[in-house]
């Protein structure tokens, strides 16, 4: 990639936050439209091992979600959850989640300021 690509590349992340979930990382990437709207990109990486001798590699999944979707897809998402959950209980976490211990610094400060809410946009618990 050449370097101005690269660089205009992350001009367009206006915010950014990784959860390490095991063997996958997601990426929650708040990234600026060339009209400045912004959406949200979330990406899952896998690492996968390489043949011997070979480095590993990692397998990479994209998902463009638009504010105008937010609220669908957060209703779609929590009656899933709901639906597992109510078929097999209580579902464990991996570990204690400490925000303070899996953060990474975010790209650049968040474009507004709003009050800190649990969950993906506030609405999961």
């Amino acid at each position: 990639m050449e370097k101005n690509q690269e660089e205009r590349r992350e001009q367009e992340i206006v915010y950014s936050r990784s959860v390490k979930a095991g063997k996958r990382i997601y990426y929650l990437d708040v990234r600026k439209a060339r009209n400045n709207d912004l959406y949200l990109s979330i990406t899952e990486s896998k690492r996968r091992q390489g043949e011997e001798g070979e480095a590993p590699s990692f397998e990479k999944h994209k998902v463009f979600l638009y504010k105008e979707d937010f609220a669908h897809f957060t209703e779609g998402l929590q009656d899933v959850i709901n639906y597992v959950q109510s078929q097999l209980g209580e579902i464990e976490s991996r570990s204690e989640w400490v925000p303070e211990a899996h953060e990474e610094e975010p790209v650049a400060a968040p474009v507004e300021e709003e009050p800190k809410k649990k969950g993906l946009f506030g609405i999961f618990k």
